[in-house]
């Protein structure tokens, strides 16, 4: 079981562990409760070990995978293709890297964040290597089944090679098979796939479904990077013979944040809110309004595809916006589909949030609690272990006990066709 840290240690944490509990409800979110909901968390993450890429893949590719460069001044850097290289230690003269601290902040702000960690922090950072440890961290957040995406790996999105990109996403997959495969029905990793590489796309789609893989993730772009002129994005029929196959093995598509382009879009002030609010979670919305509006889903319909970790308050203001614009804008759409945009939304998608106040309060007068998906984030600061219970309990009294159960675990469990635990 993980450790209970407390409010003395983990001050800043405090609000983690802040419920009204779980009052007249006939099921909780309680781990060892009887009655406790079957609970999948619908985005997690497989901790690789640092050399998980370099022990596999091909030999030409070795010079191009992420890694630490160390600099001069004894700065490590993490080295990656295709965005900027990123801080992971200072070196010697390490003030210049960071910010002049502001007249009303407290002096231990002006730290480097490993310094900022509280016991709980800590925690989180250290958790997610050891399978018989992740066992036990599941069980006591009360959680039956984990979707699970990379960690490290996700550095693996970072290049706008497709081809290079399809090899380190092979590497990633057959690792995650052989790391799970002895709680293959608790712990589901998703098999990466690069479309930008169509052929090698649908080779690895095949290789999944072949080696019993639950579901697919793929990037929020094709191609890594800002967008460009004549670039192919998932509106373009070039992908058509990927979505007929994906729907031919029958595997949901997930998109996860901050899998398309960088998402540190600024540095400097305000930088861990910004790219958070503006940069990481609003792009798992294009490639679900990319598939909506060119027909992908009139043309396969039996194709579901979902956001993962994006959250779900731009989901009713989406959903609104696309009707609007199909409607308003309707001598200019093309293709003219026979629904909705928003009709092919609540048959084809889904997306996944951590804690919401302000779409689940609506989500059943909106009709999607059938397309809304929870998830813990274990182990990232995102996210709610080893807390969730508090967090459920904090979210959803405005919820049927019906539409708890779906939310917490039934909607994936029909998604990802998991077995739901008695």
């Amino acid at each position: 079981m993980a450790a209970v840290t407390s409010q003395t240690d983990s001050p800043r944490n405090i609000w983690r562990q802040v419920t009204p509990g779980h009052g007249t409800w006939t099921r909780t979110a309680r781990a060892g409760d009887p009655n406790k909901f079957f609970m999948v968390s619908v985005d997690t993450h497989g901790i690789e070990p640092v050399d998980f890429l370099s022990k596999r893949i091909e030999k030409q590719y070795l010079d191009r995978i992420p890694h630490v460069m160390v600099d001069d001044d004894g700065a490590e850097w993490m080295v990656t293709e295709g965005i900027q290289p990123t801080l992971v230690k200072p070196g010697r003269d390490a003030v210049k890297h960071l910010i002049a601290r502001e007249a009303y902040e407290e002096p231990d702000y002006f730290q480097p964040y490993t310094s900022r960690m509280e016991a709980e922090d800590r925690l989180r950072y250290r958790a997610g290597g050891d399978l018989s440890q992740r066992v036990r961290d599941a069980d006591a957040d009360g959680v039956d089944a984990e979707i699970i995406f990379p960690n490290k790996g996700l550095l693996c999105f970072t290049t706008p090679d497709p081809v290079f990109q399809q090899a380190m996403f092979r590497v990633w997959n057959r690792w995650a098979q052989e790391t799970f495969a002895s709680h293959w029905d608790r712990f589901l990793p998703m098999a990466m796939i690069a479309p930008g590489d169509l052929e090698g796309a649908m080779a690895e789609v095949r290789w999944a479904a072949d080696h019993g893989f639950k579901g697919l993730t793929l990037p929020n772009k094709p191609i890594f990077g800002p967008s460009k002129p004549g670039e192919l994005q998932y509106n373009d029929k070039h992908f058509d013979p990927l979505w007929s196959l994906i729907a031919e093995v029958d595997l949901p598509v997930t998109f996860h944040v901050s899998t398309g382009r960088d998402p540190r879009g600024v540095t400097g002030l305000g930088g861990a809110v910004i790219n958070y609010v503006c940069h990481s979670m609003p792009t798992v919305m294009e490639p679900l309004v990319n598939l909506i509006g060119s027909g992908v889903f009139e043309r396969h319909p039996t194709l579901k595809a979902g956001s993962i970790e994006g959250g779900i308050g731009w989901v009713p203001w989406m959903l609104e916006a696309m009707d609007y614009s199909f409607q308003a804008h309707h001598m200019w759409v093309r293709p003219v589909m026979p629904e909705l945009p928003s009709v092919y939304y609540r048959r084809n998608c889904f997306s996944a949030f951590m804690e919401d106040h302000v779409t689940l309060p609506r989500a059943e007068e909106l009709g999607i609690v059938d397309n809304l998906m929870w998830s813990n984030d274990y182990p990232h600061h995102e996210g709610s272990w080893p807390h969730s219970a508090e967090s459920i309990e904090r979210q959803m009294h405005c919820l049927s006990e019906a539409s708890r159960a779906k939310i917490l675990g039934l909607n994936a469990a029909r998604v990802f066709k998991l077995k739901v635990a008695d």
